[in-house]
């Protein structure tokens, strides 16, 4: 490595990226059998990274962290609804451990296995734990105290009260009391720790008392736990009117009542603790005869894996927390210690709540797509004639997921003239519509081929259910790839017409998931351009067969052909550029962490390339350094839908490339995913996509700025600024079909 690109301490070396000629491609981890088979096993990175260190790139870990931060600040924030910001305390504590589970996880078992290799950002795992307890104590203090001493006294007021055992009426003692011997008392088992009983599995995300008893008789000092249920509500509602609710928490409740579990005993203390273990568990995929099998043992593995968080009650006696402490096998880095309250991701029980809409958003009910319009005393036109009448983008949850593509698919399934339907299913919902469609087709004895990622995180188990169900029903199930996750959203329809067969292709950045549809933001194309659909067709062929050669005329396909050409777009706006001529580069994502595409957009950025990255979640790129990026700004929005879309614009020398998508500018996705972006090529669909960014670029309500030390500030509407917040724009937007795109909007 060059004096120019070493690391350095906190000192910043501009380094001129310009000058960084190809290196000697690195080796890919991905190699084995099937990929060598498929063709995929080539190494699509052209060049070394030539950087390095906490000056050109910020820590996966801490980015995350600023991301649940920002997340966090919709909370904090009192123009927010109460039962609004008391949901976004319950996201950021699921996030929280879905963080312990995933990330921490995999750091932990780093440092077992000894690695002190540094990552590009130059800390160590042993470094970025450290770091990692500094923060996420910080985060802890405040949403805790945002919580407990904001949220609750507030909620109260409004008529809301979580009220101890001893604070109820006589009448209300009754109703918890029969509540108890009714719904807990049979569920709950107390289990004794001592030499004939061993110390019991504790189960992930459970909470669970632990419980110091005294034998009155002889003086023994005893262990128990009791695991609190979770099949029942956290809080029953014991009594509620239109103006208020009285919540009885069901720990208390055990607690209260803990002589029922144990007659005769003397209770010194009960303590809550919850336990977060690890999710993020390898498995060799090449010694796997059957990859259904190695996901359900995976699963089971899951369940037992080791421990890497320890919340627990700050009053717990010091025996009873070092006994939690050896019996678990967790080092006190691992510990958090809390008061009041653990495990906060269950407040969005609160939040379903009947009686306060005062305290909540307004409800959102997704529009009807334009294209879909039809006059009321007429049947809603045939959605094949609608696609063949041109593409058109639906934009989720704006307009409706159930009648665009949950419609696209159900009348596939009851259309006597389609012989066809694929689809990649990556997380879809418990009870899916979508799912149900696919096996009615298949009963009607339509060609149905579905493509299932068991390797989905946190849904493996649901996708494996799915799977077992399609498969009986005579649908045609595939399982991926070894060594790579099919996150691509696809489905084709193929329907014989008086033309010959025509294929509809329906190309997604979101799940066929009708639930998150309603939270999530995301963008699908509707066609049946041809040289579009033999492009998915040929995705399904090489995933289902074996095609090394596959060609694709108008997508980008991971692994083998999307970083080329990502990296050759970026190419074409750095010559744009160092030729004087306008260059620019507008990319919409929910994580930018490959180093190696950071490293090529920071070249364009010293050759003059103005870039604007909406990035909702992790950022390793720091933006507006002198001598590095300056050209680079880096945006997020935050708001009570889950910004989902992927979606990439190229000035492409006034060509205005457009491009949507299932991924991210990450490595996983780049190099370890099966992933298609397709073009936007209606003139129409270009000008709403250039409407929607400029939007987004100019939010000045929920939208943060990405600063040169890492750290991000809400950016503030000025005097002279009328507010503009993306996501109720958009819903306001949408309301109205008719509704024109504002003029200023139009340019991009």
């Amino acid at each position: 490595m060059s004096e120019s690109t070493k690391k350095s301490g906190s000192g910043f070396e501009p380094i001129n990226l310009l000058d960084i000629g190809e290196g000697k491609p690195k080796p890919n981890p991905l190699k084995n059998k099937v990929l060598k088979s498929k063709g995929l096993n080539k190494d699509p990175r052209s060049s070394d990274l030539k950087i390095f260190g906490k000056n050109y790139f910020d820590n996966y870990e801490l980015s995350w962290l600023k991301f649940n931060w920002r997340v966090l600040a919709e909370a904090l924030n009192p123009k927010n609804p109460l039962l609004e910001r008391t949901k976004f305390i319950g996201i950021v504590c699921s996030n929280l451990d879905e963080f312990f589970q995933k990330r921490v996880g995999g750091l932990k078992r780093q440092v077992h296995a000894g690695v002190t290799e540094l990552t590009v950002d130059g800390r160590t795992p042993e470094e970025q734990l450290a770091e990692i307890r500094h923060e996420v104590l910080k985060m802890i203090k405040a949403y805790r105290n945002c919580f407990l001493k904001e949220i609750l006294p507030a909620l109260e007021i409004e008529g809301i009260r979580i009220t101890p055992y001893n604070d109820l009426s006589d009448e209300l003692k009754v109703r918890a009391d029969d509540y108890f011997e009714k719904q807990i008392y049979p569920i709950v088992t107390p289990l004794a720790v001592d030499q004939a009983h061993p110390f019991p599995f504790i189960s992930n995300k459970s909470r669970s008392l632990a419980i110091k008893l005294r034998n009155p008789r002889s003086g023994e000092i005893l262990f128990a736990r009791i695991k609190i249920p979770t099949n029942r509500p956290r809080w029953i509602e014991l009594e509620q009117s239109d103006e208020a609710v009285t919540l009885l928490s069901v720990k208390d409740l055990i607690v209260e009542k803990l002589m029922r579990f144990f007659p005769g005993m003397e209770v010194l203390s009960a303590n809550i603790f919850r336990v977060t273990r690890n999710a993020d568990i390898e498995r060799n995929e090449e010694e796997a005869d059957d990859l259904l099998e190695m996901i359900e043992d995976e699963l089971r593995e899951r369940k037992f894996a080791e421990v890497v968080r320890l919340e627990i009650d700050r009053n717990m006696p010091r025996d009873i927390r070092t006994s939690l402490l050896n019996n678990l096998n967790i080092q006190d880095q691992y510990v958090f210690e809390m008061e009041g309250p653990i495990g906060l991701a269950d407040v969005t029980q609160l939040c379903k709540l009947g009686g306060f809409p005062h305290l909540k958003s307004d409800s959102w009910v997704p529009a009807l797509h334009p294209v879909f319009r039809h006059p009321l005393d007429e049947s809603a036109p045939n959605i094949f004639q609608v696609i063949k009448n041109g593409d058109f983008l639906v934009h989720h949850p704006y307009h409706s997921f159930e009648t665009s593509t949950q419609r696209f698919i159900e009348e596939a399934a009851n259309d006597p003239k389609v012989l066809a339907i694929k689809q990649t299913l990556y997380r879809t919902s418990s009870d899916s519509a979508v799912m149900h469609s696919l096996i009615k087709a298949a009963e009607d004895d339509k060609q149905v081929a579905v493509l299932v990622e068991l390797k989905a995180r946190f849904d493996e188990e649901q996708n494996i259910t799915w799977a077992q169900k399609l498969e009986k029903a005579g649908v045609h199930v595939s399982y991926g790839i070894p060594g790579l996750k099919i996150h691509s959203k696809l489905t084709i329809v193929v329907r014989e017409e008086t033309a010959g067969l025509r294929r509809y292709v329906h190309i997604g950045t979101g799940n066929y998931h009708p639930d998150t549809a309603q939270l999530y933001e995301d963008l699908g194309l509707f066609t049946c351009d041809d040289e579009l659909a033999t492009d998915v067709t040929n995705v399904f062929n090489l995933l289902t067969g074996y095609a090394p050669e596959q060609t694709f005329q108008k997508t980008f396909v991971a692994p083998r052909h999307l970083r080329s050409n990502i990296v050759k777009l970026i190419d074409g706006e750095i010559q744009e550029a160092l030729e004087g001529r306008k260059a620019q580069i507008i990319a919409k994502m929910n994580s930018l962490e490959d180093p190696l595409i950071i490293q090529k957009l920071y070249e364009a950025s010293q050759a003059g390339v103005e870039t604007d990255l909406i990035v909702r979640g992790v950022c390793r790129l720091i933006p507006q350094k002198p001598g590095l990026s300056e050209k680079i700004r880096v945006h997020s929005v935050i708001g009570r839908f889950l910004e989902h879309s992927r979606c990439y614009y190229f000035h492409k020398g006034g060509e205005d490339a457009w491009y949507i998508g299932s991924a991210d500018w990450m490595h996983r996705n780049l190099d370890a995913r099966v992933e298609v972006l397709a073009p936007i090529e209606n003139p129409e669909l270009k000008r709403y996509l250039g409407f929607m960014m400029r939007i987004y670029l100019h939010d000045n309500t929920q939208r943060w700025m990405m600063k040169p030390n890492g750290n991000y500030v809400k950016v503030k509407k000025k005097k002279s600024d009328k507010k503009l917040a993306s996501q109720q724009f958009f819903m306001d937007h949408t309301k109205n079909l008719n509704e024109p795109i504002p003029r200023s909007f139009m340019k991009h």
